[in-house]
C-alpha cells in the first residue's frame, strides 16, 4: 500500500514539474514575443527612411536578404554549441523544414510587399498601421477553420484592442479606398504568416526556418523592386544603384535587417512555438505601441491624450487574452 502511495505521489509531482516547466516556457515564448514587438517598434523610424532613400521595394529585398545572411553563421555556431532544436537528421525532416521556410518566405514576400505597395499608393503611416494590425482579428477567424479554441477572453481583448489601435493610428475621418483594400490584404497575409507558423514552429529548427523564410522573402521581393524602384530599364538600373551609393542609406538598411528581420522575425517563429495563435497576435500588436512610444521617447514627438487612451485600450486587451490561459 505504501508503495502505491509513493508511486502515485511521483506521478503527480512528475505531473506538476511538466505543468510548471510548460508553464515557463509558455510565459518565457509571450516575452519573445513582447521583445519582437518592441524590435519592430522601435524599428519603424529605420524603416520609414530606408524606404524614402532607396525606394519601398528595394528597401524591403536588401533587408530580408541580410537577415537570412545574418542568420547563416549563427545556426553554424549554434550547432558547434549543439544548442540546435530540432536539427533535421533525416529526409522527410529537411522536407518539412524547407515547406515551412518556403510556405512563411513566400506569406511574408506578400504582406511585406502589399504592405509597401499601399503606402506607396498614398495611405497615411496610421491608417497603414491600423489596417495592417486587423490580422488580430484575421488570424482567430481564419483559426477557427483549423479547429483553433478561444475563449471569450480573446475574442473581447480582439476587439478591446481594435479600439485602441484606432484610437492610436486613425485620426480624422476614415474611408476605404484601393490602397486601403491592399493594406487589408496585407493583413490577411500577415495572419496567414502566423498561422503558418503556428503550424511548423513545433516541427522544425525555428532559426534555420527563419533563415530560409527571409531568403525566399528576398528573393521574391527582387521582382516589383526590379519594375518599380529600377523602372524595369537599363537607365532605371543605373539610377538605383546611384541611390545605393548613399552611405546614408546603408544605416537603416543594416538596422532593420539585422535586428527587425534577423534577430525580431527569428523570435517570432521561436516564441510561437506553444503559444495560441491569436495571443502571439495580440502580443505582436504592441509594435505600434512600441512605435508610438518610441517616437516620444527618442524623437520628441507628441503623444496625445487620444493616443495615450489607445496605448492603455491594447496593453489592457493583452493582459484580459492572458487571463484563463494557464
Amino acid at each position: 500500500m505504501d508503495s502505491k502511495n509513493r508511486s502515485e505521489n511521483r506521478f503527480e509531482n512528475k505531473s506538476e514539474n511538466n505543468f510548471e516547466i510548460r508553464s515557463g516556457s509558455k510565459h518565457r515564448n509571450e516575452f519573445l514575443l513582447i521583445l519582437t514587438a518592441f524590435i519592430w517598434g522601435v524599428a519603424f523610424v529605420a524603416q520609414s527612411a530606408g524606404g524614402d532613400l532607396v525606394g519601398p521595394y528595394t528597401f524591403n529585398c536588401i533587408r530580408l536578404l541580410i537577415g537570412g545572411i545574418v542568420l547563416l553563421p549563427a545556426i553554424r555556431l549554434m550547432d558547434r554549441l549543439n544548442l540546435t532544436k530540432r536539427r533535421p537528421n533525416s529526409r522527410a525532416e529537411l522536407k518539412t523544414l524547407l515547406l515551412g521556410g518556403i510556405s512563411c518566405g513566400l506569406a511574408l514576400a506578400i504582406a511585406s510587399n502589399l504592405q509597401q505597395m499601399g503606402i506607396y499608393m498614398g495611405a497615411p503611416a496610421g491608417k497603414a498601421g491600423f489596417l495592417t494590425a486587423c490580422y488580430m482579428i484575421l488570424v482567430p477567424i481564419l483559426g477557427i477553420f483549423l479547429h483553433k479554441k478561444f475563449g471569450w477572453n480573446m475574442w473581447l481583448g480582439v476587439l478591446i484592442a481594435v479600439c485602441g489601435l484606432y484610437l492610436l493610428c486613425i485620426d480624422g475621418e476614415f474611408r476605404i479606398s484601393f490602397p486601403d483594400i491592399l493594406l487589408l490584404l496585407c493583413a490577411l497575409s500577415f495572419a496567414v504568416h502566423i498561422l503558418i507558423i503556428d503550424h511548423f514552429a513545433v516541427l522544425v529548427d525555428g532559426v534555420r526556418m527563419a533563415c530560409i523564410q527571409f531568403l525566399v522573402s528576398g528573393i521574391v521581393s527582387a521582382a516589383p523592386m526590379f519594375f518599380v524602384d529600377m523602372g524595369h530599364s537599363v537607365n532605371g538600373i543605373f539610377a538605383w544603384m546611384e541611390t545605393l551609393q548613399n552611405p546614408y542609406a546603408w544605416i537603416p538598411i543594416l538596422y532593420a535587417g539585422a535586428l527587425s528581420c534577423g534577430v525580431a522575425y527569428t523570435l517570432q517563429i521561436i516564441g510561437q512555438q506553444g503559444v495560441n495563435p491569436a495571443v502571439a497576435s495580440l502580443l505582436m500588436s504592441l509594435e505600434s505601441v512600441f512605435s508610438v512610444l518610441a517616437g516620444w521617447a527618442l524623437l520628441g514627438e507628441a503623444l496625445s491624450g487620444r493616443e495615450m487612451f489607445g496605448c492603455v485600450l491594447i496593453f489592457g486587451a493583452v493582459i484580459l487574452a492572458q487571463l484563463g490561459t494557464g
